[in-house]
């Protein structure tokens, strides 16, 4: 009796130390939009344009796409084809299979969006889901080759490098978390229902070829949707429209945060103490800005590592290209808090935890920035 009321007493302080730490944030923002306006709405504005040109034709087609495919059972028909290299390699059901493809196709939040489906449908339990997110949530390849490597850096040569060491990394970071979770999730996870009315043995285990279980898995899905592909079609574009919004005010609010702490110079603390921190570990300390930047919106960290060769140019400390492309794949991995922001908003409706999704953000970026290094020898002959 007296553990369970110190465990209340306890969650209810941790309840009014949560509340009143985002109050104070909620005021600080107010109180510098007020002090700079200007400064609020310009970044505003450069977070509603990236969101209109680049994150709004995306993602919203796969959205809408996802939608379709979960309804019509194509998730289910690729998932009891994949089921047996997802769950020797990752512990996950094969619809996790579906979920990296397209996670790694159209890039953050669209692994989130499809878990989060495939949670509330009880395809993939809680452990599954956080580590199926942990896995998927990495960039898409038309913003790291077009945008980062093109764009921002002006260098197509270092694609190879970056693109292995981002999703290399996610791979590498799916393995490594197949021995998370629960003793019971690991020695007796709950059969998926993939194989549809599929007859089974005295044993209850499914019959007949993988294909003709894939196939009857689709048909079972399709029958307990049962809606007429108009209605799947309206009911999918309207719910990826509300979600395109909340991406859109996500990535606008921590564009305008960001600039905001940055212009006040309660950012500059932080910057210093990485600037002073990263010739310790041999980096150079023009890449602090983009660490810091990168810490909250991922595109500005990725054009940040880019500019610390140009801007340092004249300096003697220049950067050397290995590390900044080192920058912008751990700025790529780490995924800034407004991705974070967005995923989290997709998971609200599970039983998905934050704390796990954020160390393996951690882990991810880190694996990112020594996979650079060691394949940079090899790609570029030192």
């Amino acid at each position: 009796m007296q553990r369970t009321v110190i465990a209340k007493g306890s969650g209810r302080l941790n309840g009014l130390l949560a509340a009143f730490l985002i109050a104070s944030v909620v005021l600080l923002l107010g109180s510098l939009t007020l002090h700079m306006p200007q400064v609020a709405l310009a970044a505003s504005l450069k977070g509603l344009a990236v969101w209109w040109d680049v994150l709004f034709p995306a993602l919203f087609p796969f959205f809408v796409l996802s939608e379709l495919l979960l309804g019509l059972g194509i998730v289910h028909l690729t998932g009891t084809l994949l089921d047996p290299l997802m769950r020797p390699l990752f512990r996950i059901p094969g619809v996790g299979g579906f979920v990296v493809a397209m996670g790694f196709a159209s890039g953050y939040p669209v692994g989130a969006k499809l878990t989060s489906r495939l949670m509330e449908e009880k395809l993939v339990n809680r452990s599954e889901g956080e580590r199926l997110v942990a896995m998927t949530t990495s960039s898409d390849p038309i913003f790291l080759i077009g945008a980062v490597c093109i764009g921002f850096f002006g260098r197509s040569d270092i694609v190879p490098v970056l693109a292995a060491a981002h999703y290399g990394g996610a791979m590498l970071l799916g393995f490594m978390l197949r021995w998370t979770g629960s003793r019971k999730d690991v020695d007796g996870s709950e059969e998926l229902p993939t194989d549809g009315k599929s007859r089974k043995n005295r044993k209850g285990k499914p019959t007949g070829g993988i294909m003709a279980r894939a196939f009857a898995a689709m048909r079972q899905a399709r029958a307990a949707d049962g809606r007429p592909f108009s209605i799947m079609l309206q009911q999918s574009l309207r719910s990826s429209i509300q979600l395109m919004i909340v991406v859109g005010g996500l990535v606008v609010f921590f564009s305008a945060t960001l600039e905001l702490l940055l212009h006040s110079g309660l950012l500059t603390g932080l910057r210093d103490l990485l600037a002073w921190l990263m010739p310790l570990l041999g980096l150079s300390p023009h890449l602090a800005d983009s660490i810091v930047r990168g810490t909250f919106e991922v595109t500005l960290g990725a054009n940040a590592a880019a500019d610390a060769g140009s801007l340092s140019s004249a300096a003697a400390s220049s950067p050397p290209l290995i590390d900044q492309v080192a920058a912008a794949a751990f700025v790529l991995s780490w995924a800034g808090l407004s991705v974070h922001a967005q995923v989290a908003g997709l998971m609200s409706r599970t039983s998905w935890r934050y704390v796990p999704f954020l160390r393996a953000r951690l882990i991810h970026g880190v694996l990112a920035v020594l996979l650079v290094y060691l394949l940079w020898p090899y790609l570029y002959g030192g």
